[in-house]
């Protein structure tokens, strides 16, 4: 499933896709998307939205059994474990967003890596949608994960300072301002394809314009090099009581390593 040029595309750029990976289990992704949307978690947000409907939510699921069943049987472990050129695939949180038609809200540029409390070069996100993808489609500034220091990171609903701490972050990028500084990388899907992306690639999505919903479900991996570090506040997901220490393996009982 896995091709020499992925790899090297993951390497070279922070991003590959992947068409077809996990087909099989499209019905199966959206029917754990109406739970989630029917049932919201504890961290599920609308994200201000004046027209239209921007949902996400994660870290559910231990509690939506459709995503505990891709996470633990699917492909998905094994194309995380191979895509990082990792022994191993640890899950570390799902994340479900959707973006109605007819919703304007844009998701800010943004680098995963600095809300996370991860530290290690083996990480890569999972981007599944169950829609056709062809107007709002994620993009990509190829490259972003050699950028010496991190993307400040800001909360989505209103683009407010997520940490107080400014000095280890560089401002928040707009490529539409230099289109020659960055390259763009983006892709019509099918449902079932897969985008596949390390923890600080800069990415963002436009508004979805388009007549049909855009429904995308996230899978979040570590290899073996990943552990816990410190971050200068909150975090998101924050996991209350985790109780790690700088440098420490993630808990198991939280993070399951799935294949090994």
């Amino acid at each position: 499933m896995i091709k020499p040029e992925h790899i090297s595309d993951f390497k070279k750029n922070g991003v590959t896709m992947i068409s077809g990976a996990l087909t099989d289990w499209v019905d199966i992704i959206r029917s754990g998307i109406e739970y989630n949307l029917k049932n919201p978690g504890t961290y599920a947000s609308e994200n201000s939205t004046s027209e239209g409907r921007f949902f996400d939510d994660y870290c559910n699921w231990t509690k939506i059994p459709e995503f505990e069943k891709l996470i633990r049987e699917s492909p998905a472990a094994k194309i995380a474990a191979e895509i990082m050129q990792s022994k191993t695939a640890q899950f570390f949180h799902d994340h479900v967003l959707v973006k109605e038609p007819g919703t304007p809200k844009e998701t800010p540029w943004h680098q995963d890596a600095p809300y996370y409390f991860i530290k290690g070069s083996q990480t890569v996100s999972l981007w599944i949608p169950v829609d056709p993808v062809n107007k709002s489609k994620i993009q990509f500034i190829a490259g972003s994960h050699k950028w010496e220091k991190l993307v400040k990171p800001v909360s989505w609903a209103d683009n407010s300072d997520f940490y107080r701490s400014d000095d280890q972050w560089i401002p928040v990028p707009n490529p539409e301002d230099d289109p020659k500084k960055h390259k763009i990388l983006e892709w019509e899907m099918d449902p079932g394809d897969v985008v596949l992306f390390d923890y600080k690639t800069v990415h963002g999505a436009p508004g979805n314009q388009a007549t049909s919903r855009r429904r995308a479900l996230s899978l979040r991996w570590v290899g073996d090099d990943a552990c816990y570090t410190e971050r200068p506040g909150r975090t998101s997901p924050p996991f209350p009581g985790h109780n790690m220490k700088e440098g420490q393996k993630l808990r198991e009982d939280w993070f399951p390593t799935i294949l090994s």
